[in-house]
């Protein structure tokens, strides 16, 4: 049976939900670019579900001032969606929203789109080998789920005592509230990560002082960022092979600089002196440079680019705060170190639920538990894409698939190959099957990125980062190129999966002998089929 007769049967088996192949959750880099390769793939029969009411992911979701990318702009596009016109050398956000507007226009994707449909709970279900998906909309049922909400998409605001009862206004950088004037107010920035050091040059001018409360000085190194002049634009776009071959230099660069990262973190010593003349040339005050000084390997944490972050920090209307804020009392604001501040509001810029993602708490797999208590001791994956216990189901920027130096859209893409050959693989496979990631393999594969690790900046450069767990574990970073990333996820090797098979109900339940069975249903029965490789 081909794949469209599958789906006209299936689409009559259960009249009272909308039933799909694919179904694909959230609409930024790696949701667009997923269904953008299903369609390449001949699949049109996917939907893509939005929590909110318009696509762009963490680049619609972050609009405070200044808010722009750190990656190159020819860099941070896809490679089957060159855009020739950027305007700047990194980009701006509105201009990389703009960009996936684009995509879903140029690829089609409009039809497929379910704007304003937060997924609330996806389960599987054994008997019928699908995932029941409840949306904020209604309920649905898919044959595969790719879940691309990424990383960056709910902010994290610690827990502060007193914050509830401030005063003023309250907000995160994520969600940022445009309708507040910070014109001449006493503002207080939380946290010096990639975001704090583009809002602080931005609202700098504005408000009647600033207190920036930094826990970790980040390294800085200049931005250097320009306007694409109109004759590299009209270049790229009369001889597309050019923009290719920028592109093609960019990735070649970073590349080369990642045995650094991964293998000898001694020789960032000379990138480290650039960060240090580069906070000399604006910071002149001594101990004003002893506390924006980082006591760790440059590259621990994220490298941060700007030319505008430490001129503003030497600005007589801010203040630095070195230590993180411990309680609120009123309109102040208490340091860890006792330093007290009056404000009127506070800004947090404390990044995101990374190593504990919501979405993991709304998956319930094939035992009937969530992903979240199966990652409760740390996020673990079959090559970024796949977790145990949860078939058909796969994520895009998945546990292990982060960078410290290049693009994430060159993972993304890699992880679109991967998904392409997972659903070739269903499709020759036939019938109603589902593939699921076998615990040794993907504990085989951890195993390896983890023995990697220990030798990277990440675990030896001396700092705690957002890329650790509560354990201390870094289930974030891949610890190798973005080439050799594509080499591993090139194909499904089926030998790392069970695959899943659907049964009659006519068909006894195996016995409990059998390999592996789930409890028989109504409905029917399903089986592993342990030797995955003979069915291939």
């Amino acid at each position: 049976m081909g794949q469209h007769e599958r789906e006209h049967e299936r689409g009559h088996e259960h009249d009272e939900h909308e039933h799909v192949r694919v179904a694909v959750i959230g609409s930024g880099f790696g949701g667009l670019g997923a269904a953008v390769r299903l369609r390449r793939e001949g699949i049109t029969d996917f939907v893509v579900l939005e929590r909110a009411d318009a696509v762009g992911g963490t680049w619609r979701d972050n609009n405070y001032p200044g808010c722009a990318c750190d990656v190159p702009s020819h860099l941070y596009s896809f490679s089957f969606a060159p855009n020739p016109d950027w305007p700047r050398t990194f980009s701006g956000q509105e201009h990389i929203r703009a960009y996936l507007e684009h995509v879903a226009d140029t690829f089609r994707l409009r039809s497929h789109l379910r704007l304003n449909h937060e997924v609330r709970m996806m389960r599987w279900d054994n008997a019928e080998l699908r995932w029941e998906i409840q949306t904020s909309q209604g309920t649905l049922t898919a044959d595969v789920v790719v879940s691309a909400t990424g990383p960056l998409s709910d902010p994290k605001i610690p827990e502060v005592p007193g914050l509830a009862d401030f005063p003023g206004k309250v907000f995160h950088s994520a969600r940022w509230d445009h309708d507040y004037d910070l014109r001449g107010k006493r503002v207080a920035m939380i946290g010096t990560g990639a975001s704090a050091i583009q809002i602080v040059p931005s609202i700098q001018p504005d408000v009647a002082r600033l207190t920036l409360f930094q826990r970790t000085p980040p390294w800085v190194m200049p931005r250097m960022d320009r306007k694409i002049s109109g004759a590299e634009r009209s270049l790229h776009r009369r001889l597309p092979f050019t923009g290719a071959a920028r592109r093609g230099l960019l990735w070649g660069i970073r590349e080369l600089q990642v045995q650094a990262f991964t293998k000898r973190p001694n020789q960032l010593g000379l990138i480290e002196s650039l960060a240090r003349a580069n906070m000399a040339k604006s910071i002149k005050d001594p101990a004003l440079r002893v506390k924006l000084t980082p006591s760790y390997r440059i590259g621990c944490k994220r490298i941060l680019l700007s030319s505008s972050y430490y001129p503003a920090l030497a600005r007589p209307n801010v203040d630095l705060v070195a230590s993180g804020l411990s309680e609120v009392r009123g309109s102040t604001l208490v340091a860890a170190d006792g330093t007290e501040t009056e404000v009127d509001a506070i800004i947090f810029g404390t990044g995101f639920h990374v190593t504990d993602m919501p979405i993991a708490e709304r998956v319930v797999g094939a035992e009937g538990i969530t992903l979240a208590e199966v990652w409760k001791g740390g996020m673990e994956s079959l090559r970024g894409a796949t977790a145990a216990g949860f078939p058909n189901w796969m994520t895009i920027i998945g546990p292990n698939t982060g960078l410290g130096n290049s693009s994430m859209i060159l993972m993304i893409e890699s992880q679109l190959n991967y998904m392409a050959d997972y659903m070739r693989q269903l499709n020759v496979l036939g019938g109603r099957a589902a593939l699921a990631a076998r615990p040794s393999a993907v504990n085989a594969w951890n195993r390896r990125v983890q023995e990697r690790m220990k030798r990277t900046v990440w675990s030896t450069g001396g700092c705690t980062s957002w890329y650790l767990d509560s354990s201390g574990r870094n289930t974030t970073i891949w610890p190798g190129t973005t080439g050799e990333f594509r080499s591993a996820t090139r194909a499904v090797d089926l030998a790392e999966y069970d695959v899943v098979r659907a049964t009659a109900p006519s068909v006894p339940a195996p016995s409990a002998s059998a390999p592996s069975a789930s409890a028989p249903s109504a409905s029917g029965t399903t089986t592993v089929v342990k030797d995955a490789e003979a069915v291939r």
